[in-house]
């Protein structure tokens, strides 16, 4: 039992990137023009934006805003290794070894979204021009 508990130990000294970033990131979410319903491909959404969501580091999603008279509109958001999370992950393998880096890499701890915030760029539908009067010629 004492072997478990002081490799769980050594395991969360370790992984110095899960406790300095964490394993979650807030994302905003923002559209022009703003009060657009956002929803992303892994659930969590909000009615109106602006708004922040607080997103698994790890997690790749697609966000659609959703604006009535407005064509919907997707923007893929992709994560990207951090100068701060790759810069605590190369200090995690020199003073925590392979496992603290190993634990950082499983949580995702040094990754970040891109892009953050993340914009969403209605489009309003085209209303159809109004029909034209035909002129008739005057009845001799």
């Amino acid at each position: 039992m004492r072997i478990i508990a002081a490799s769980l130990s050594f395991l969360a000294l370790t992984a110095c990137g899960t406790v300095t970033r964490g394993t979650t990131e807030p994302v905003t979410f923002l559209s022009e023009p703003p009060g657009a319903a956002m929803r992303t491909s892994f659930g969590p959404g909000c009615p109106v934006t602006p708004c922040t969501l607080e997103v698994p580091r790890k997690q790749e999603f697609v966000s659609t805003f959703s604006l009535p008279g407005h064509a919907d509109v997707q923007v893929p958001v992709t994560t990207t290794v951090s100068g701060t999370g790759g810069a605590s992950m190369a200090g995690n393998a020199l003073l925590g070894g392979v496992i603290g880096a190993g634990v950082d890499v499983y949580n995702g701890t040094a990754l970040d979204h891109t892009p953050n915030p993340v914009i969403g760029r209605m489009v309003p539908f085209s209303s159809p021009l109004p029909a034209r009067r035909r002129r008739t010629a005057p009845q001799s």
